[in-house]
C-alpha cells in the first residue's frame, strides 16, 4: 500500500501545474458567511420549468434507466437539430454531426482533446472562462492568449488574432456571449476574423452555451459565416438558459468527422450522458421554450438595474449583451481585483469575482452575476456603494 505522507509524487506533472478554480475559491469564501450575499457563481436562481421535472419523474416511474446510444437519444439530436435550424440558421444531420455530452463542460473537453495533438497551440481570448486553460494544458496543448481589450468593448478583433497566430496555431477558442464580460459578436464582427481562420487553416470551438441570452440582438453563430461551419465544433448545453445547471446535459454540433472523434472518447469516458436527464433536456425544447422566454426577460430586467446600479456608485460598467454577468471596472479604487474581492466580501458581505482569474485584461475588473433576486441585487447594490463611500485603497 501507499504510505499516506509524500503521495503528491504521483500526481502527473501537467495536474500539480493546475490552479484551483478562482471562481470556486470565492464561492466557498462567501458559502461560509451566514448573510453573505453571493454574485460569484454563474447559476440560474430558477428551479427547472415543472414540465421539465414532471417528465423526469414520469421516464423514472416508466423505468427508462437504462444507458442510451453514446452519442445520446435520437429524439433528443433530431429535436437539437430542428432547434438550431430554427434559431440559429444552422443545419447538422442529427445521426452524425450531433453529440449529447455531460454538460457543456465535457463538450469542450472532448474537442480539445479530438483535435490538439501535444504543442499545438490554442489561441483563447481573454479574458474568457476560467476552463479553456487547464483543459488545453492537461491535453498537452499551448495556450495563447488573445487580448480581447475593454477598449473594444472585450470583443475579439482582427488585429489582435492576427498578431498572436504563429505557424504551430491550430485552434481559435471563442466563447461569445462571453463568460464573464457578457460581449456580444455581430456579424460584421465575425466576418474579418472568419477570413482569418480560413486563410491560416484554423479549426474553431465555439462555446455558444449563453446563447440564448442575449438582449437587443440576436445571437450569430461564428459557424453560419461562410466556410465555416466545417471547421466549427459548436459546443452547449441547457445549463443557462434553461435552468438546468444540476442535470448536466450538453451537446456538441460540428463536421461529422470531428464529432465521430469525440465520440470515440465519449464512449470510453462518460459512455453516456444520463438518460433521465437526457429525457428532461427533450422535455425543455418541445414544451420549455415559453419558460426559457420568461426566465429571459426577467434577466434583462436584473441586468438594466444592476448595471445602473452599479454605474451610479461609481463602478463604471460597459453594457453586457449577453449572458448574465456585469464586469465593471475597480479601477479607480486602486486596489487590484483580488484585493478589492477579498475586503468587499469580508467588510461588505459581497462575494464577486476578481477579473484576474479569467486571464490577460481582466485584472482591474471584477465579475458579477446578475443571476439572483432583485430584492439581493438591490441589497448588494446598497453595501456596494456603502463600501465604495468609506473604503480606503490598500
Amino acid at each position: 500500500m501507499f504510505s499516506q505522507e509524500g503521495t503528491g509524487r504521483f500526481l502527473s506533472s501537467r495536474v500539480q501545474d493546475i490552479r484551483p478554480s478562482g471562481i470556486r475559491a470565492f464561492f466557498d469564501l462567501s458559502a461560509a458567511g451566514g448573510d453573505t450575499i453571493a454574485l460569484g457563481v454563474g447559476e440560474p436562481d430558477f428551479v427547472t420549468p415543472e414540465k421539465v421535472r414532471e417528465a423526469c419523474i414520469q421516464a423514472l416511474r416508466e423505468g427508462q434507466t437504462k444507458y442510451t446510444s453514446n452519442a445520446g437519444l435520437m429524439e433528443l439530436r433530431e429535436e437539437l437539430s430542428a432547434y438550431f435550424a430554427g434559431s440559429f440558421a444552422l443545419s447538422y444531420d442529427p445521426e452524425q454531426e450531433i453529440i449529447v455530452t455531460v454538460g457543456s463542460s465535457e463538450a469542450v473537453d472532448l474537442a480539445l482533446r479530438a483535435v490538439i495533438d501535444p504543442g499545438d497551440e490554442v489561441l483563447i481570448p481573454a479574458p474568457s472562462y476560467i476552463a479553456y486553460e487547464p483543459i488545453t494544458h492537461l491535453h498537452g496543448g499551448k495556450i495563447v492568449e488573445v487580448a480581447a481589450a475593454a477598449e473594444e468593448q472585450f470583443k475579439l478583433t482582427p488585429q489582435a488574432l492576427q498578431a498572436a497566430i504563429t505557424p504551430h496555431s491550430k485552434v481559435l477558442m471563442i466563447n461569445y456571449p462571453c463568460n464573464p464580460t457578457g460581449t456580444v459578436m455581430t456579424e460584421q464582427d465575425w466576418l474579418p476574423i472568419a477570413e482569418l481562420i480560413i486563410k491560416h487553416n484554423l479549426v474553431v470551438i465555439s462555446d455558444e452555451v449563453y446563447a440564448e441570452l442575449t438582449y437587443g440582438r440576436k445571437h450569430v453563430s461564428i459557424a453560419s459565416l461562410p466556410g465555416m461551419k466545417e471547421r466549427t465544433i459548436v459546443v452547449s448545453g441547457f445549463s443557462k438558459a434553461f435552468a438546468m445547471t444540476g442535470w448536466r446535459v450538453g451537446y456538441a454540433c460540428g463536421p461529422g468527422e470531428l464529432i465521430a472523434g469525440m465520440l470515440k472518447i465519449h464512449q470510453y469516458t462518460a459512455m453516456c450522458a444520463p438518460t433521465i436527464a437526457q429525457i428532461a433536456a427533450l422535455e425543455s425544447l418541445r414544451h420549455g421554450l415559453a419558460a426559457k422566454d420568461e426566465m429571459m426577460a426577467s434577466y434583462n430586467e436584473r441586468r438594466k438595474l444592476f448595471v445602473a446600479g452599479l454605474n451610479a456608485i461609481g463602478l463604471v460598467c460597459h453594457e453586457p449583451e449577453g449572458a448574465f454577468y456585469a464586469f465593471p471596472s475597480i479601477a479607480s479604487t486602486g486596489m487590484s481585483s483580488g484585493q478589492f474581492a477579498l475586503r468587499l466580501l469580508e467588510e461588505a458581505k459581497v462575494a464577486v469575482v476578481p477579473g484576474h482569474v479569467f486571464g490577460t485584461g481582466g485584472e482591474g475588473f471584477i465579475r458579477c452575476s446578475y443571476a439572483t433576486s432583485v430584492v439581493d441585487l438591490e441589497k448588494a447594490l446598497e453595501r456596494m456603494g456603502r463600501f465604495m463611500q468609506v473604503m480606503q485603497p490598500v
